[in-house]
């Protein structure tokens, strides 16, 4: 890829649902780069609309207005976002494969092996799902080769990339059992989107802390089927995710059941070891706070053992916008064009 995008060469982008707060995040980290054109915004609720009059920060940076998709106008580009609601992106991807050289779909649409499986917690058929097979799940901590490679990138959900990172080490060394794990997790608010839903409206989310979706989320197969795939046994989970009143973040705190006897020491050093190359993971020695993630494309990860029940704890904290969405977006992108994966991010 370094060979067809040699130094200097401009990267030509475009950004479907650049309206959004993950399509902003997306523009505003892509505006750090002297390497990246963002030549194509689409947004169907403000088409016309100036992108600086939706993302008012962007005001002269992204001379750009909002515009009804249409696949032809991407012809040529090296690079489309889709930054849609799950259900959008497998409606477009057709159209714009042959048009765009890479794919990077930030929506559920092509996570999951199978189309029953997307079906089951997404409520509706999948009407692409010979695709299904031919997407790379974008978790560079995982499949980076792969990303390398591919030209559909399935950017994986904020709750499962904290989960995941949290969880893989302890998979991979056979630390924990691979059933019985437990998940609660905690996301602000703009993880739902720029949604105007009452639920989301400041005055039921401050003060208040609300689990949703118990055993249903979309998520949950997407967790189990990524860890099934990496560790080579299944996996099962109990995932609960909450609203609580934050803007943005993603604090995981997991148990489970481990195998055989571990000293606190252990776990952490083949934590360190699993992720010392990693330039977004940090394994810490403290409690991890949302705040220090916040704005950053880092995940932050702390191990502990109860040692009333024995159980494994682990606490993964991540920024939902950045390392869970347009950040993990942008690595990703940096893999597949040949640009240090910590280009545009911090």
């Amino acid at each position: 890829m370094q060979d067809e995008f040699p130094e200097k060469c401009m990267i030509a982008v475009g950004i479907v649902g650049a309206s959004g707060y993950s399509g902003g995040e997306l523009l505003r980290l892509l505006a750090r780069s002297d390497r990246v054109q963002v030549r194509r915004v689409t947004a169907h609720s403000q088409a016309g609309v100036p992108v600086g009059a939706v993302h008012t920060d962007l005001a002269r940076v992204f001379p750009l207005t909002f515009e009804e998709f249409d696949a032809g106008t991407f012809e040529g580009l090296d690079c489309a976002f889709i930054a849609l609601p799950s259900g959008e992106a497998m409606q477009i991807v057709p159209a714009l494969q042959g048009k765009v050289g890479r794919i990077i779909d930030l929506g559920g649409d092509f996570r999951l092996p199978h189309a029953a499986l997307y079906e089951r917690y997404y409520g509706r058929p999948h009407t692409t799902p010979a695709l299904l097979g031919t997407a790379v799940y974008g978790l560079p901590e995982l499949h980076r080769e792969r990303i390398r490679l591919s030209s559909l990138i399935a950017n994986p959900g904020c709750y499962p990339t904290s989960a995941i990172l949290g969880l893989l080490p302890a998979l991979a060394a056979g630390i924990i059992k691979p059933a019985g794990i437990v998940i609660n997790a905690l996301s602000g608010v703009s993880g739902a989107g720029r949604s105007k839903a009452v639920e989301l409206s400041f005055s039921e989310v401050n003060e208040n802390i609300r689990a949703y979706k118990i055993g249903t989320h979309q998520h949950i197969p997407e967790i189990q089927t990524v860890l099934a795939a990496a560790c080579g046994q299944e996996v099962s989970c109990s995932f609960i995710p909450h609203l609580v009143p934050l803007t943005r973040g993603i604090y995981s705190t997991i148990h489970a059941d481990p195998n055989g006897v571990h000293s606190p020491e252990s776990v952490r050093n083949a934590y360190e070891e699993y992720y010392h190359n990693e330039p977004f993971v940090r394994v810490m020695s403290g409690i991890p706070e949302i705040k220090n993630v916040a704005y950053t494309n880092f995940c932050n990860i702390a191990t502990a053992i109860e040692p009333h029940s024995g159980k494994l704890v682990i606490l993964s904290v991540i920024d939902n916008l950045v390392k869970g969405a347009a950040g993990q977006a942008v690595q990703n992108f940096n893999i597949l064009f040949g640009l240090p994966e910590h280009h545009m991010l911090r």
